[in-house]
């Protein structure tokens, strides 16, 4: 017989949980696979004269939308604003005014300052390089990519050609609409 301290076999051992097959990802629920793809949406920036500025892609998360722009041809070393509109349409020859105003879930106030702000639209000034590009990252709580009342599919983006007060109403402030891009639908 083995001496009395000599734990017993692998086969027999009792201080291990017994092992259970785990579901290989192609046995997964349908449900379990679908939710490891966030929702995203994508949208072209156009400038005054027609042509392609750039991009911004957005991609849904439980608590907002993360916006990540990508343009050029923008006023170099300048701070513009960058806002939601509640009209998916950018036609340049109306100066980008088709887009309507800022994206607002209630009857809220424009700005970070505002008692009654901000409009769900209102985003934080960028600044563009000196080579006219901007770059960024910004995240939104107040929207979101899915069906309801917060939904930003098929609005607009707008950048003005200068910075958000982020006080004056209705709309900071801002300047012109210098660029301007419409959020895709997934129907």
């Amino acid at each position: 017989p083995p001496p009395a301290d000599t734990p017993p076999p692998p086969e027999t051992r009792t201080d291990q949980p017994p092992q259970t097959e785990q579901p290989q990802p192609d046995q997964q629920a349908p449900d379990q696979q679908a939710s490891a793809e966030p929702l995203t949406r994508d949208a072209i920036f156009i400038g005054l004269d027609g042509e392609t500025l750039g991009s911004a892609t957005m991609r849904a998360s439980p608590h907002g939308t993360l916006f990540m722009l990508d343009l050029e041809g923008l006023p170099a070393d300048s701070w513009v604003s960058f806002h939601i509109h509640e009209t998916g349409e950018c036609t340049p020859e109306d100066a980008f005014e088709s887009a309507g105003s800022h994206f607002a879930l209630s009857d809220t106030e424009h700005g970070y300052f505002a008692e009654n702000g901000p409009h769900a639209g209102d985003m934080p000034n960028q600044h563009v390089a000196a080579d006219g590009t901007l770059r960024s990252e910004v995240f939104n709580t107040f929207v979101q990519l899915s069906e309801g009342g917060a939904t930003i599919d098929g609005r607009a983006l707008v950048i003005h050609d200068g910075p958000d007060d982020y006080i004056s109403q209705p709309s900071g402030d801002a300047g012109d609409r210098i660029a301007c891009a419409v959020i895709e639908t997934v129907n």
